[in-house]
C-alpha cells in the first residue's frame, strides 16, 4: 500500500457538501482540540473557518513557539541545470519555451558554492529540470560531493527517482528532498502535464515514500497553488504529509505552499489564491500537524513573508537566484519563475532579529 491507495479513499468525496455543513461552533471546538482528525483539518480549510482566522492564528502561534521556538531556518536554492524533457504548462523550463539550456560544470558548482557560503548559510537546496540524460543521478551525486565541502545539509528538488537512486544520493550526504505534486487532482494533473516523464502521476506521487525508505531524513511536499481549487489541494497536501509522518516516524516532514508566479511561458493561474487564503492554509496545517515544518519561499513578497512569521512558518529562503549559475557568473537568462522577495541573507537575518526571532544557519551536521 502507498499513498496512492490512501488517496483513492477520497474518490467521490463531496467536498462542497462537507464545507456547507461546517458551523461556527465546529470551528471553535476544533481550534481548542489537542489533536485534530483529518476531518477537523478539512473543516479549518472551509469557507466558514475564514471568519475565525484570528483565533486560529493565536492557537497556531502558541503551537509553533511550543515546538519550534522563535527560530527560523534560512536556506537558499542552487539551480544546477535547466534542461528538461517535460511540457508542464505552468513552468518556465517547459521544452517549448525558448531559453538557453545549460548546466553547471563541477568547477562552476564550486564557484557558486563559494559565493553562497559567504552569506553564512549551511543549508542548500539543489534543483534541476527533468532530464535524465543531461542531469543523471550520477551528476547530481558529484555536485553534492562538491557542495558537502561548504554546506552541512543538502536537499534536492529534482525529478522523481527510484529508491536505489535516493539511497545513492543519501550515501554522498543528501539528507532532504522536496517534491511538489503540483496538483493532486489526477485528471487536472494530466491536463497540465501533456508530455514528458513527469506526466506519470503515480511515479511522482510516490517519490517521497521512496526517498523516506532510502534514508532521506527530511521531506517537503506541496502543491503549486493556483492550478486547482486551493482548499482541496491544501487538504491533500496535509493528508500526504500526515501519511508520511505515520508511515516513516523517523522522517522530518514539512509543507511548502507556493503560489504561481510569472514565468517565461506566461500560463495564467486557473484559480486566484489570496493572501487570506494562504494564511488560512498555513494556520489550518499548523493546528493539524503541530510538529510539521512550513517553508515559505520568495515567490511571496517581503511584507507578506514578514507578517506570516508568527503563524507557523519555520523555514524561509533567502538570497535567492533562479538562474543557472546566476551568482558567480552573473548569468541573466530567465529563471524558472520570477521571485518576489529579493532580500539578501543578511537582510533576512536582520528582519528576523528585529522581530525577536533567531535566524538559524545550521541545524544539522552529516557525519
Amino acid at each position: 500500500m502507498t499513498f496512492y491507495d490512501e488517496l483513492r479513499r477520497y474518490d467521490g468525496f463531496d467536498f462542497a457538501s462537507f464545507f456547507a455543513s461546517v458551523t461556527d461552533a465546529d470551528i471553535a471546538r476544533i481550534i481548542n482540540k489537542e489533536r485534530l482528525s483529518r476531518e477537523d483539518f478539512l473543516a479549518l480549510l472551509s469557507p466558514r473557518a475564514a471568519s475565525h482566522l484570528e483565533a486560529m492564528a493565536r492557537r497556531a502561534s502558541e503551537l509553533t513557539v511550543r515546538h519550534f521556538g522563535k527560530a527560523v531556518l534560512l536556506f537558499t536554492p542552487l539551480y544546477l541545470a535547466n534542461h528538461c524533457t517535460n511540457q508542464c504548462v505552468y513552468c518556465g523550463f517547459n521544452t517549448k519555451n525558448a531559453l538557453e539550456r545549460r548546466k553547471l560544470t563541477l568547477e562552476e558548482v564550486e564557484a557558486e558554492a563559494v559565493e553562497i557560503a559567504k552569506s553564512g548559510l549551511k543549508h542548500i537546496l539543489i534543483l534541476t529540470g527533468d532530464d535524465r540524460k543531461q542531469t543523471p543521478v550520477s551528476y547530481i551525486a558529484e555536485c553534492s560531493k562538491v557542495l558537502k565541502k561548504h554546506f552541512t545539509s543538502i536537499a534536492v528538488e529534482v525529478y522523481a527517482l527510484t529508491q536505489d537512486e535516493y539511497a545513492e544520493l543519501a550515501a554522498v550526504g543528501v539528507d532532504g528532498m522536496t517534491m511538489f505534486q503540483e496538483v493532486y487532482n489526477e485528471e487536472i494533473y494530466a491536463e497540465l502535464h501533456p508530455k514528458g516523464p513527469k506526466r506519470v502521476y503515480r511515479n511522482r506521487l510516490e517519490a517521497p515514500e521512496r526517498a523516506a525508505a532510502a534514508g532521506i531524513r527530511q521531506i517537503t511536499t506541496g502543491t503549486l497553488l493556483g492550478l486547482n481549487d486551493w482548499r482541496t489541494e491544501a487538504f491533500f497536501t496535509g493528508v500526504h504529509t500526515d501519511y508520511l509522518q505515520h508511515a516513516y516516524p523517523d522522517v522530518e516532514v514539512a509543507i511548502s505552499p507556493p503560489r504561481m508566479r510569472p514565468h517565461l511561458g506566461g500560463f495564467p493561474p486557473k484559480v486566484i489564491v489570496s493572501d487570506a487564503d494562504m494564511v488560512q492554509y498555513i494556520l489550518a496545517f499548523r493546528l493539524f500537524m503541530p510538529r510539521g515544518g512550513v517553508t515559505l519561499s520568495t515567490r511571496e513578497n517581503a511584507k507578506l513573508r514578514d507578517n506570516l512569521l508568527g503563524l507557523g512558518v519555520t523555514k524561509m529562503s533567502a538570497g535567492v537566484c533562479t538562474q543557472v549559475g546566476g551568482r558567480a557568473s552573473g548569468q541573466e537568462d530567465p529563471g524558472q519563475f520570477e521571485i518576489s522577495d529579493e532580500r539578501s541573507v543578511a537582510e533576512m537575518a536582520e528582519m528576523l532579529y528585529s522581530r525577536g526571532y533567531q535566524p538559524v544557519f545550521k541545524d544539522w551536521q552529516y557525519l
